[in-house]
């Protein structure tokens, strides 16, 4: 699931933090590296998890009024199909959401009234009124309707990314990837499979945890020799106008590019020039290109590097 869009971006930012400082622990920057990602998984349970708990904030909703002193008909004949809808039912007893949330617990309840005003635009919805409206009892329906609402209510409320903001620092970049797992998630489930249904794991592969290891690794031990092959292409730029963000982009670009022969160069360049226009400056991406063109072509002459 923590695919290598992800990880290049959290290995930018660990060497970013590290440029900051005189020397450089590498067991510390692996175990930042290893946490970063590890918190990128969590948000991805935290956000199955949010499903349930508008659900279980519905049940708690519909309970208290039937309890009122003088409730309505209204009250005392509420409409059950999001309490009985087969998605969540399954999702909310699943085994690994469980196990991941006692292993690493994450409330929604400290966010209660985020998550009342989130259920009254659901329940205000149209896509609320038409799942209610619509008399079947398909399985596939009631996973169609919270996918529906995921994708479309969920992934555009603004108080989701303050709160995540709030929760952890790495959650503000992670949030756009995360939730497109979680809509890739919700598609997989069948209710034959009950509460063993496979969620994503954290990584596709064993190679994918080894590709964020030696990245860093290879980034951290050559990082003077990439800096010096950067130099020799940036003599006419005073070093105070190029951007440190630039720099390590650029570094960790060459690392990619030369230690990972399966990697086609296109792929790795394309990669840093996107996160150079996230996490840089107007004109970096293009600066960036420029230089790190120049510097393939050199390692291709040199036989440094031999693939395409």
């Amino acid at each position: 699931m923590i695919n290598r869009v992800l990880i290049r971006i959290r290995v930018v930012q660990i060497l970013f933090s590290c440029s900051h400082s005189e020397t450089t622990d590498l067991r510390k920057a692996e175990s930042e590296l290893m946490l970063s990602l590890q918190k990128s998984y969590d948000l991805y349970f935290y956000l199955l998890s949010l499903m349930v708990e508008l659900t279980n904030t519905y049940a708690q909703r519909v309970d208290s009024r039937k309890s009122k002193l003088l409730p309505t008909k209204e009250d005392m004949s509420p409409n059950t199909k999001l309490l009985n809808n087969k998605f969540i039912s399954q999702l909310s007893q699943n085994t690994e959401l469980i196990k991941h949330l006692n292993d690493r617990p994450f409330s929604w309840a400290e966010h209660d009234a985020f998550i009342r005003n989130l259920l009254d635009n659901i329940l205000n919805s149209d896509i609320y009124k038409e799942y209610t409206e619509n008399q079947s009892q398909e399985y596939t329906d009631d996973r169609e309707f919270w996918r529906k609402v995921f994708k479309q209510i969920i992934c555009t409320t603004e108080d989701l990314y303050s709160i995540l903001e709030d929760e952890s620092l790495y959650w503000n970049d992670d949030i756009e990837i995360i939730q497109s797992f979680v809509l890739k998630t919700i598609k997989r489930f069948e209710e034959n499979k009950g509460t063993e249904q496979e969620l994503l794991p954290m990584f596709k592969d064993e190679t994918d945890k080894e590709f964020a290891v030696k990245l860093l690794r290879e980034s951290l031990f050559n990082g003077k020799e990439y800096k010096e092959l950067i130099d020799k292409y940036t003599k006419n730029w005073e070093s105070e106008r190029i951007a440190l963000m630039d720099m390590v982009i650029m570094q960790i670009a060459i690392a990619e590019i030369i230690e990972f022969s399966s990697i086609p160069i296109s792929v790795s360049l394309n990669e840093y020039i996107d996160i150079a226009k996230s996490y840089s400056t107007i004109k970096s991406a293009s600066f960036i290109n420029g230089i790190l063109d120049a510097i393939v072509k050199e390692l291709k002459e040199e036989k440094k590097i031999i693939k395409k």
